[in-house]
C-alpha cells in the first residue's frame, strides 16, 4: 500500500516538474521578437531619417538691394518733381538724367521720361529759344507749383482776384513758397489778411483777403461799458415788443400751450410669418390668444 502511495507522489512529482519546465520554455519564447521590434523600429527611424533628409530645405529668397530710384519711368518722374521743388530754378533735361543716374540708360526709356516729364500737370516745360526745331530732349523743366504764389505781393493779388469767399490753403501756398509763414505774419498784424491758425501749435491754415481801411479802433471804456449791458430773455423781449406795438418774430411765450406728453407705446411683436413649421403637433398651443383679452 505504501509503495502504491510513493508512487502516485512519485508520479505527481514527475508531472509538476514537466509543466513547470513547460511554462518556463513558453515563458522565455517571445524573446526574440524584441529583436525583432528592435530592427523594425532601427528600419522605422532609418526609413524617417531618409525621408526626412529627402524633404527639401526651405527656400531662403534674397531681398532685393536698395537701388535708392526706381526702374519704372513714372517712379523716376516722381523724384523728379521732388528735385525740381527743391532746386526751385530751371534744370536742362541732361542735368535731370544725372540727378536719376540715368545717363547711360537706353535711350526708349529716356524719351518715355522726357514725354511724361512734358505732360505733367505739376512741371512745366519751356521750350529752347535757341533752337528752331526741337527735339524730345530740348528745353527746360521747372517745377509748376499748385498756387503760383511766391511773395506778398503775390498773395494779396492772389486773394483780391478770388471770385468766391474760400479761403487759400497755407499748405497749397507751401507747395511753391515753402518759407512763407514769416510773410502771413507780417500781413496779418497790418490787417491786410485775415487768418486761421491750429489750436495746438497756433500754425496758419487758412488765409483770406482783408481791407484794412475797414479796421476802426474802439475806445477801450466804451468797450467795457458795452460788455456791461445786459441783454433781456427771450420772454421778456417778447412782451416788452408787443408793449411797444411790434410784432415780434417769435410767439408769445404765455401764449404757447404746452402738450402733454405722449405715452409711449408698446410695440406689439409681429408674429413670425414665413419659413417651414416643423411643429405642427403644438399649433393648438402656439397659437396667438392677445386679441382676445378683456
Amino acid at each position: 500500500m505504501s509503495s502504491h502511495l510513493e508512487r502516485l507522489q512519485s508520479g505527481f512529482r514527475s508531472d509538476v516538474k514537466s509543466s513547470a519546465s513547460k511554462v518556463a520554455v513558453k515563458r522565455s519564447a517571445p524573446q526574440p521578437p524584441k529583436a525583432a521590434t528592435t530592427t523594425s523600429n532601427t528600419t522605422k527611424s532609418d526609413n524617417k531619417d531618409s525621408k526626412r533628409k529627402r524633404e527639401p530645405a526651405n527656400i531662403v529668397y534674397s531681398q532685393p538691394a536698395a537701388t535708392g530710384y526706381g526702374t519704372e519711368a513714372f517712379t523716376q518722374v516722381t523724384y523728379v518733381i521732388e528735385f525740381l521743388k527743391k532746386k526751385d530754378e530751371r534744370k536742362t533735361f541732361q542735368e535731370i538724367l544725372q540727378y536719376l543716374s540715368q545717363v547711360n540708360t537706353d535711350e526708349l526709356k529716356k524719351k518715355l521720361i522726357a514725354k511724361i516729364l512734358r505732360q505733367h500737370d505739376r512741371v512745366r516745360w519751356i521750350p529752347d529759344p535757341k533752337l528752331k526745331a526741337q527735339s524730345w530732349d530740348s528745353g527746360y523743366f521747372e517745377h509748376r507749383p499748385i498756387i503760383q504764389v511766391k511773395n506778398e505781393i503775390d498773395l494779396i493779388t492772389y486773394l483780391q482776384k478770388k471770385t468766391t469767399a474760400q479761403g487759400v490753403s497755407v499748405k497749397d501756398l507751401k507747395d511753391g513758397w515753402p518759407d512763407c509763414d514769416v510773410a502771413i505774419d507780417k500781413l496779418e498784424k497790418e490787417h491786410r489778411i485775415l487768418v486761421t491758425r491750429t489750436k495746438k501749435d497756433n500754425h496758419a491754415r487758412m488765409v483770406w483777403s482783408n481791407d484794412p481801411t475797414l479796421l476802426y479802433e474802439i475806445d477801450p471804456e466804451f468797450q467795457v461799458m458795452w460788455h456791461k449791458i445786459e441783454l433781456p430773455s427771450v420772454d421778456e423781449l417778447v412782451r416788452k415788443l408787443l408793449e411797444a406795438g411790434q410784432k415780434p418774430a417769435s410767439e408769445d411765450p404765455s401764449k404757447r400751450v404746452k402738450l402733454a406728453p405722449k405715452p409711449k407705446e408698446k410695440k406689439k411683436r409681429a408674429p413670425r410669418s414665413g419659413g417651414k413649421t416643423t411643429n405642427t403637433h403644438m399649433a393648438h398651443l402656439l397659437k396667438d390668444f392677445s386679441h382676445l383679452k378683456r
